[in-house]
Parts: structure tokens; C-alpha cells; sequence
């Protein structure tokens, strides 16, 4: 496939984000910025929501997953349908427990309601780690799909990495600079679409390639060992009520308490809408996850009906090069599709990249310039200068993101999908055992430099733990479990720190 051809369709698609930036972006203020002014259409909100909530990491990583041999020789399958089954329950916790907590607070940044419960301090803990878990996480999404970006079209035209990063992440702060949420309300919405376009084009071309149904493909599927969904080895990693467990944590944490997921979700009018939102996604999103899955599988059928070979130790490999994990989908897209589906192939591959980087990186602003610098309290300020402050730090993120890109590049993981989930153990687990303790316990925390103390802590035991835990128990391993592990130390910790009062009310 032209990679001049294929880099003409990325900029088309980028202009005519531009235009919708344009149109939402008339008129606005901080308040469009940061919550919509609270009239999205919770419609376009739930649809646009499963483009963020995916990313680059589900619609290049998750098919795969499906390949990936297992210690024990068998194939990873669809085993991530476990953690999917867990994020459907995770998603009826933030629908029913903390939406109604946020829309009674009438909140702007949800770490206001730990303000409002424990004090300033744990308000500042609570946004902090917000900004570090989500630039982390947000960077390494991003770092994803331009790696893909850079090996299948860029190099082709001699641009150096870091160029492709910065023009990127200049597209991404071009559109998001003055509407902010309203703005990526829409955006999130046609990239939702072109995604979910990508997805099925590449699946039904596929199928008719094999004169498949999808019953058909199952069936060979299941007989190749792909298809396997339940892990019953307690020992490992992938047991499935480890995954159901940590998928539904993961979900309460990674969304509930995210404040660029909740952004969106508190800009819609009112509370039933945003949990119509909520529930609504939570279905799509449990299907689309089914569908990557079973696309992944056909990518592997594909890629050996044209001469892919499985070497012990190595995985497949397809013309001499391996087509394992992260490389599998842009490799057989790209290259052995025909050139209509590689040129959708590569829209729906820039439809999740941006949904991934322009929630988080207004949702970081919003967080930074409301919790940490106190943006909204400030009478001291004209809406010039606090306007001006805003900008500021949008584009001080943008730099971040550069910076942490260009590290994620240094690594160089070749499953990034599991490095996300690695480091959400660590870094939202202090937000899960926060916002637990607040709403399960009606004690007083002494609010200080003990629960930042605590919060860094968490994490440390629970590195420690999952690294020694194997050995105490003669091998088993921590999963995604690690997340609710943290949460139930830093849980703990406040607990030692807090004392109990009678006429404490309960927010």
C-alpha cells in the first residue's frame, strides 16, 4: 500500500476534525471547557464514550491477544472476555453508586466530593494521582497507534519518529484548544463510527475471503484452540475470577474514577440520562470487545492461509517477520488486505488514537487547573487571565505527552495492552481505596501529609507483594487483581489514620 497515499487520508480525516472543532467551538468559555456546560446529548455521549474507552490498545492489541501462547502451550484466546465480563459489572457500580454521589455533589471535578469528605489534602492526593495515572496511561495508548503509524507509513517517507509524535499531538491540541469537552463530545462521536467501521469491514472482508459465516468461523476457531474464554488454573495470572474481579475494579477505577471518563458523563443534563449513558455503553462495549476478539482470530486464520508459520518459542511469523501481539493487525491490514480495507484499516487505526489523547489531555487540564490550581475559586482572576492560565497548561501537557511518548518508544513493549493494565494496578489503586473509604465508612480521616504518605506506599507493597508472592506460595501469581490489592492497603492505611465521630455525615 503508498504510504504518500495512505498519509493523504490521515490529514483529509484530520480537516475535517478541525471543522467540527470549529462549529462546537463558537463561543465558548471555561465552562464549555470543562463540563460541556452540561448539555450533551447523553446519546452521543454513550457511542463516544466506546471509541475512549477502546483506543488503539483494544483495536490493535486485543486481536493479538488471541494468538499469544500460554505457559502450559495453549493459545491466550479469548480469555480476555473474562476482564470484559468484569468491566460489565464494573460499569452498574459507577452507574448506580458513584454517578448518584456526582450529580448530588453537582460536581465539576469529581475529586471535589474526597474535598468535601476528607479535607484538602486528600483532594490534592486524590487529583494527583489522577493526572499521573492518566498521563501514563494516555501516553502509552497514543504511543501505540503512531509506533504503528511510523513503521507501516512513515518511515517509507524518511520522517523521524519524534516528527510524527509532534505533528500528532499538535493535530490533537489544534482541535481541542477552545471547545474542550463539547468539542470532543462530537469528535469522540465520528471517531466512534470510523473505528467501529474499521472493525467490522476488516471482519466481514475476512469471513468472505473464507466463505465463513461467523457460526462457521467459531467452529474452526474452536478447533485450533482459539476460542478458549474460562482460565481454571488457579495459580495463574488469567483465572477467571481474577480477571472478573480485577476487570470490574479496573472498570470502577479506570472510568468512576477518572475524571476524563467522568468528565463526559457529567456533562449530560441530568442523572438518569448519564446512567441511561452509562448502561447503554456498557452493553455496546461488552460486544464490540467480542468482536475484536473474533477478529483476532481471523487474523491469525488469514495470515496462515497465506503462509504464516508457528515456531516453538517465537509465535507465527509471516514472510520472516513476526506477527505476534501488537503486530499482527497493522502487518496483515496493511499488507495483505486489499488497499480499500488497509485505507479503512488505517482510518479507524487515527479514529482510536484520537479519542484516547483529546479526553485525556482536556480532562488533565480541567483536573490540574481546577484541583491542584484552584482555577474556579479564584476571584483574584478575570476569565482573561484564568482563560489564559488554562491554555497554558493545555499546552504544557502536550509537552508531557511528547516526553513520555519518546519513553514508551524507548521500551518498546510489544503488548502494550498488558503494560496498561500493569501500571493501572499501581497507579489507580490509591483513587479505589480514596474514594472506598469515603463512601463505605463514615470515619475522619486526619487529613495531611499521611494520606499522600499512604498513597505512595500502596503501591510499593503491592510491587513487593507481587513480586514475592509467588515464591511464598510456591506459584501463584498476581493478576489484575493487583488493583484492588492496592486499594485494600491504602484502604487499610486510612483506616489506622482516622477516627470515628458521631455526627459524621456521610457525602
Amino acid at each position: 500500500m503508498d504510504s504518500t497515499l495512505l498519509l493523504v487520508f490521515v490529514f483529509a480525516y484530520f480537516l475535517i476534525l478541525l471543522g467540527v472543532a470549529w462549529f462546537t467551538s463558537r463561543g465558548s468559555n471555561n465552562d464549555t471547557f470543562f463540563i460541556g456546560n452540561k448539555s450533551s446529548n447523553w446519546m452521543l455521549v454513550a457511542f463516544g464514550m466506546i471509541g475512549t474507552s477502546l483506543s488503539g490498545v483494544t483495536f490493535v492489541s486485543v486481536p493479538g491477544t488471541v494468538g499469544k501462547v500460554l505457559a502450559d502451550g495453549s493459545f491466550n484466546g479469548f480469555s480476555y472476555f473474562q476482564v470484559v465480563i468484569g468491566y460489565f459489572i464494573g460499569y452498574f457500580l459507577i452507574a448506580f453508586v458513584l454517578l448518584p454521589l456526582y450529580y448530588r455533589l453537582n460536581l465539576t471535578s469529581i475529586y471535589n466530593y474526597l474535598q468535601t469528605r476528607f479535607g484538602n489534602f486528600s483532594y490534592k492526593t486524590g487529583a494527583l494521582f489522577f493526572i499521573t495515572s492518566r498521563t501514563v496511561g494516555a501516553t502509552a495508548r497514543l504511543y501505540l497507534v503512531i509506533n504503528v503509524l511510523q513503521i507501516f507509513i512513515l518511515d517509507a517517507l524518511g520522517v523521524p519518529f519524534i516528527a510524527t509524535t509532534m505533528i500528532i499531538l499538535l493535530m490533537i491540541l489544534l482541535y481541542t484548544f477552545e471547545g474542550g469537552v463539547k468539542t470532543i463530545v462530537y469528535t469522540d462521536t465520528l471517531q466512534t463510527l470510523f473505528m467501529l467501521l474499521g472493525l467490522i469491514v476488516c471482519v466481514v472482508y475476512i469471513l468472505n475471503h473464507f466463505d465463513y459465516s461467523i457460526g462457521n468461523a467459531m467452529s474452526v476457531l474452536g478447533d485450533k484452540g482459539y476460542t478458549n474464554i474460562f482460565n481454571f488454573d488457579l495459580n495463574s495470572k488469567g483465572y477467571f475470577i481474577k480477571s472478573i474481579l480485577g476487570g470490574a475494579f479496573i472498570t470502577v477505577a479506570m472510568t468512576g474514577l477518572d475524571q476524563e471518563m467522568m468528565q463526559k458523563n457529567i456533562s449530560v443534563k441530568n442523572l438518569g440520562d448519564s446512567q441511561k449513558n452509562m448502561l447503554t455503553f456498557s452493553t455496546i462495549i461488552m460486544v464490540v470487545n467480542f468482536l475484536f476478539l473474533l477478529l483476532g482470530g481471523l487474523l491469525y486464520l488469514y495470515a496462515m492461509d497465506k503462509g504464516a508459520v508457528y515456531t516453538e518459542g517465537n509465535g507465527f511469523a509471516l514472510n520472516g517477520n513476526n506477527i505476534v501481539g501488537d503486530d499482527l493487525f497493522p502487518t496483515i491490514a496493511l499488507n495483505h488486505l486489499h488497499p480499500a480495507v488497509a485505507i479503512i484499516f488505517i482510518i479507524g487505526l487515527i479514529s482510536a488514537l484520537f479519542p484516547s489523547a483529546d479526553g485525556a489531555l482536556t480532562a488533565l487540564t480541567s483536573s490540574f487547573c481546577i484541583d491542584l490550581l484552584g482555577l474556579k475559586r479564584r476571584d483574584d482572576l478575570t476569565d482573561k487571565q484564568k482563560k489564559r492560565t488554562r491554555l497554558t497548561v493545555h499546552l504544557t501537557f502536550t509537552i508531557v505527552f511528547l516526553l513520555c511518548i519518546l519513553i514508551f518508544k524507548w521500551i518498546d513493549n510489544k503488548s502494550v495492552i498488558d503494560v496498561i493494565l500493569d501500571l493501572a494496578g499501581y497507579t489507580y489503586g490509591p483513587l479505589l481505596g480514596l474514594f472506598s473509604f469515603g463512601i463505605l465508612t463514615r470515619r475522619i480521616v486526619k487529613d495531611g501529609w499521611q494520606v499522600l504518605a499512604i498513597a505512595l506506599a500502596a503501591p510499593v507493597i503491592s510491587y513487593l507483594l507481587s513480586k514475592y508472592v509467588p515464591v511464598w506460595t510456591g506459584g501463584y501469581q498476581i493478576g489484575i487483581e493487583l488493583l484492588l490489592i492496592n486499594g485494600i492497603i491504602t484502604f487499610l492505611g486510612l483506616m489506622l489514620i482516622s477516627t470515628g465521630h458521631k455526627n459524621q455525615v456521610r457525602v
